[in-house]
This record gives structure tokens, sequence and C-alpha cells, in this order.
């Protein structure tokens, strides 16, 4: 039975894993909505069912639909993957799905953010977001599993990468900008952030990559390979629009410490050549007010740190770019322990985000 607790997790002693520690399982959610996704959404629900199956190879997967898409999900995809129907606005679960945090015992509790589709009615992504706002609670009851009510703050899993030891990095352009939460300081967030995910140290990045509709999810830019290593998005091309984010990133992160007094470890991964969006791309969307636009021409950030870690495996994005097989060697030699599987995610990609933005992990008890 779920129920709602009155405390926090720093004060109950719950503390957010990495990703890199053991999961239970894997949440996701179906794509359909079309003033997103091209083509009635069929491409990026193909994308989405080879990272699914990707993912179920390693560990479980629940896919969460609605119900018009049921049988059909159920259908086609593999007896392995749990299909529960949830309704939702669209597919992002890393930003509509809980925060899951454990203590030292092993028990799991959830943290229920506020979510305003990156932005709220101030350059948000889309209107309405009503059924979103409740994806996080229903996880929780499916899964049993106590809840913590944080609907005071917004915060989308995207903007925030932890190390599991009392580190977290986000960038400035996300948390602090006043589409999120206006009427607190950048000390009343960091308060916030130790509170509930349980750490004491927040390494803030300024900026997220170019092209991010999010503004500046940390997912593109940086992750916790373990404690005390990161990969980030990199390029050395001085005249790359993305060398100057990336840059100041990386400086940033080479005069940081952590929780633990280390520096940190960190290694370049290239980026790809920046997807952009064709006419048939744009074409096969549909048009509806208040969406973002997806015009031709537009460039969408694109990286292969957008990636998930699971179970012995370490799922990345594929873009059938030069950089496809040199970044996969590299992923490979970071997680000796884990096997490296790229799927094509272009798809993904045109709606906005990449692996990691579709998926969110439930710790091991």
């Amino acid at each position: 039975m779920s129920k709602t607790m009155n405390g926090t997790p720093k004060k109950d002693g719950y503390r957010m894993p990495g990703e890199f520690e053991p999961h239970q399982g894997t949440w996701m959610l179906w794509p359909e909505r079309t003033d997103t996704w091209r083509l009635g959404a069929k491409p990026a629900q193909k994308a989405f069912t080879d990272v699914a199956i990707a993912i179920s190879k390693f560990e479980p997967v629940t896919l969460c639909v609605s119900a018009v898409q049921y049988e059909h999900v159920r259908e086609i995809l593999p007896e392995t993957i749990r299909v529960v129907e949830i309704s939702s606005n669209d597919a992002w679960m890393r930003d509509i799905g809980p925060t899951f945090v454990k203590n030292d015992q092993g028990d799991i509790r959830g943290i229920d953010w506020a979510f305003n589709a990156w932005g709220g009615l101030e350059k948000g992504l889309y209107f309405p977001w009503h059924m979103d706002t409740y994806v996080k609670q229903k996880v929780m009851e499916i899964e049993g599993i106590h809840r913590y009510d944080a609907r005071d703050f917004i915060l989308e899993g995207g903007s925030i990468t932890v190390d599991g030891e009392g580190t977290v990095i986000t960038t400035e352009q996300c948390l602090l900008n006043p589409n999120r939460n206006p009427h607190l300081s950048k000390e009343e967030i960091e308060q916030k952030l130790k509170d509930y995910l349980n750490v004491k140290t927040v390494i803030w990045l300024k900026d997220g990559m170019l092209n991010d509709e999010t503004d500046g999810h940390v997912d593109e830019l940086v992750f916790f390979v373990r404690p005390g290593v990161v990969a980030m998005s990199w390029t050395d091309d001085e005249n790359d629009p993305q060398y100057r984010v990336l840059n100041n990133a990386y400086q940033r992160l080479k005069n940081a410490v952590d929780a633990k007094g280390r520096p940190l470890e960190i290694h370049k991964v290239q980026i790809p050549t920046q997807i952009e969006v064709t006419p048939t791309d744009s074409d096969g969307i549909d048009i509806a007010h208040g969406s973002y636009g997806r015009t031709p021409g537009m460039k969408l950030a694109s990286t292969y740190v957008n990636c998930y870690l699971c179970n012995g495996g370490v799922i990345i994005p594929a873009f059938d770019d030069p950089c496809d097989q040199p970044v996969r060697e590299q992923m490979q030699s970071l997680f000796p322990d884990r096997e490296v599987v790229q799927v094509h995610t272009r798809e993904i990609a045109l709606g906005g985000g990449n692996i990691h933005c579709i998926t969110q992990q439930q710790p091991q008890p």
C-alpha cells in the first residue's frame, strides 16, 4: 500500500542512488502525441520498442500506455515486457515519472515533483499536461511504495545526475529558469535538492547544450559513470556552435570537487553531427496551438551521453554517424563489466530527447 510521507528523504535517511547502482526495473511511456512525433508517432513507437527490448534483455521493463493503444502495444511487445494502462500527455518518463530513493535497509520510496511541461505557459512545450502530473503517483501506487509530496517544486529528472554518494550535477539554465521556480532563490533550490535527493554538494554547470528545448537538461551534457567519474559531451572544433557551452561545462567540472572531496575524472565523448529537421520530418507532424514547432532546418541537440545504464548493460544512441563506432568502443572501455548496446534513435531525437529522457530506473531494494 502506498501512502504519503510527512518528512523528507534526507530526514528519513533516504537517498537517490546513482543510475549505475542495481535496478529492480525500468519504467517507460508510449509515444502517441502527433504534434510531437511525426507520422502518427509510428516511427517513434518503433524506436521506443527497440529501446524497451534492448533494456529488457538486462532487467524488467514496464511500458505505460493509454487505453487506446493498450491492445496494440501488448500484441507487438514481447511478453517479458510488462504493459500497464496509464494516461499521460507525452512519453518522457525521465521527467514525468517519479524519482526513486532508498535507505540503507533497501526500502524504496518515490518523490512526486511538480511538472509543468518544461516551462508551463511561459515557453512550455505543450498544453495541457494534466495527465502527466499524476503519472508519478500512479507508478508509486502500482508498486505499493510510499510517496513524498514535493509538488511545490518543479523538477524534471533529466535536469539532475547524482553519484549516490552526496553529489548532484545540474544546470543554472534549467533550475534557475524563471519558468520553473521563480519564487525560490538559488540557495533555496539547492536546499530543496539537498533535502529530497539527500546530497551535500551541488555542482552547477552554466548551460545545457544548444537547441535543447528543455532549457538545458544536464542529461544531454554529462552523467556519472560511477562515483568520481563522469562522461560528458564534447567537440574539439572551436567553430562548432556547441563548443562554447561544452567548454564552459568542462571548465566547471574540472574545477569541481564532489561531496567526498574528490576532483572528477572526466571523459570527453565526441558529439555526432547535430540532427537537422528535414521538410519530410516537419511535414509529418500535426500542427497544434501551443505545441513546440519543428520546422525544416531546425537543429536538435544530439549526443551519445543521453544514454541509459541498466543491470549489466549500457544502452546508447546510434545516429548513422562516423562517431557511432568509436563512441561505442569508448563506452565499452568505460564500462568493461557491462555490455554496450546501440539503438538507432533519430526518431526519438526528433521529438526533443533521447534514450535517457524516455527511461526511469527503479532501484533494487
